[in-house]
């Protein structure tokens, strides 16, 4: 009887650890929406349509551990001329003006503890598309891909023989 006791409190412990850790990541998987963004920005307009690079936005990818989210400047590098008229850019174009930046709603969620170098992945040759989906193609950006430590030890045992991404399985790469 105790041992049964003992199951049960441990099951139900790693259930409401399991529901409190998700909860907190706040993960949005399947949901195809996304989180609300303060200027309503279409990554399949830009990246799909208009077939800019992810990284002309994103520049910090293929030079930093962090991607980057962009300065309005950047975005005002187009629309100080481009569609200057559409709502959306008349916000944009307010934020430029009173020098603030957007502040755009977290989109990837990882715990405090991992760290993920973008450079790394870059510079390897991975396309952005492997972990953040096929973003060209959605109106409003959401997390693709669980970014779960299975995952990622998944795509790294996969790539160990590949000659331009040292993938390694040294905990220490990311957990530090």
């Amino acid at each position: 009887m105790t041992k049964l006791l003992a199951a049960v409190i441990v099951c139900i412990t790693l259930a409401a650890a399991s529901v409190a850790l998700s909860q907190s990541f706040n993960v949005r998987l399947g949901d195809t929406k996304g989180p609300v963004q303060p200027i309503n920005f279409s990554h399949k307009i830009h990246a799909g349509t208009n077939q800019m690079d992810c990284k002309y936005c994103h520049y910090g990818a293929a030079n930093s551990q962090w991607a980057n989210i962009p300065a309005v400047s950047t975005c005002m590098g187009c629309h100080k001329f481009v569609l200057t008229d559409r709502p959306e850019i008349v916000k944009l174009t307010g934020y430029a003006d009173r020098g603030e930046q957007i502040p755009w709603e977290k989109v990837h969620y990882l715990p405090d503890h991992v760290k993920f170098n973008h450079k790394r992945h870059v510079r390897a040759g991975f396309a952005c598309q492997e972990c953040h989906g096929p973003v060209q193609d959605m109106d409003r950006v959401y997390q693709f891909s669980s970014l779960k430590m299975g995952w990622c030890v998944g795509c790294h045992r996969k790539n160990l023989t590949n000659p331009n991404f040292p993938a390694t399985m040294d905990c220490l790469v990311c957990h530090h």
